[in-house]
């Protein structure tokens, strides 16, 4: 059975897959890959420019994206944050904490020139791997 035949493409409708090529995550047995996830909205960043508030939105998007791949927070076994500022690394680590605190999956911190859009302060990947 080659691995495409056991591919689950998870999408968000966004219109930007198609034209750049991407799925909100991917799911092969019982691995999952969440794409960089950030808090954007129609009318800016969900939580503004809070970075705690943005990184809390990304997660939940994360954790969505997560469900409908058939796993959990707790299935999580790394995480990448990148930070437009590293200077407030702590306000997104605590929002982190907040979910995965018990989980600990291993973690890395990156400071970035910019994301996509100039009121982004943050963006999450995540890379699950589902018990039995």
């Amino acid at each position: 059975m080659s691995l495409m035949s056991n591919r689950n493409n998870i999408s968000s409708g966004s219109e930007w897959e198609a034209k750049i090529g991407y799925s909100r995550a991917v799911r092969i047995g019982q691995l999952v890959s969440v794409s960089g996830t950030t808090a954007s909205g129609p009318d800016g960043p969900v939580g503004g420019n809070d970075l705690g508030e943005q990184t809390r939105e990304a997660l939940r998007r994360i954790e969505a994206a997560l469900t409908e791949a058939g796993a959990s927070a707790t299935d999580v076994i790394r995480t990448r944050m990148y930070l437009t500022d590293m200077s407030r690394w702590e306000e997104a680590g605590i929002a982190h904490g907040e979910v995965f605190g018990e989980i600990r999956p291993a973690t890395t911190i990156l400071e970035v020139s910019a994301l996509i859009a100039p009121d982004l302060l943050i963006e999450i990947e995540a890379d699950a791997v589902i018990g039995d």
